[in-house]
């Protein structure tokens, strides 16, 4: 059975920094691309960042791009989001997922909050 589970969310303040991790389980991680999405309150979810399943290849959307960094450890079954220069607007559920994400494989995800 697959399983994600997210860690590392809080509360930051705007400008800081916060890394998210999500360990894997359940299949052969290091054969799959992975990606983070997020959902903000009254919003729908929405894709963050992705890694290719040997990690030589990361795309970001532009919202993010130059303050998120995705990053894989295949031996320890483990995606992470490094966040910097966090922002109001990033505050949401941030969740990891297969890339695209298959939908029986949310987690429960783990909450960010970035507020003063």
């Amino acid at each position: 059975e697959v399983q994600l589970v997210e860690s590392g969310g809080g509360l930051v303040q705007p400008r800081g920094s916060l890394r998210l991790s999500c360990a894997a389980s359940g299949f052969t991680f290091s054969s799959y691309a992975m990606g983070w999405f997020r959902q903000a309150p009254g919003k729908e979810r929405e894709f963050v960042a992705a890694i290719s399943y040997s990690g030589t290849t990361t795309v970001y959307a532009d919202s993010v791009k130059g303050r998120f960094t995705i990053s894989r450890d295949n031996a320890k079954n483990t995606l992470y989001l490094q966040m910097n220069s966090l922002k109001p607007e990033d505050t949401a559920v941030y969740y990891c997922n297969f890339n695209p994400p298959r939908e029986g494989s949310w987690g429960q995800g783990t909450q960010v909050t970035v507020s003063s």
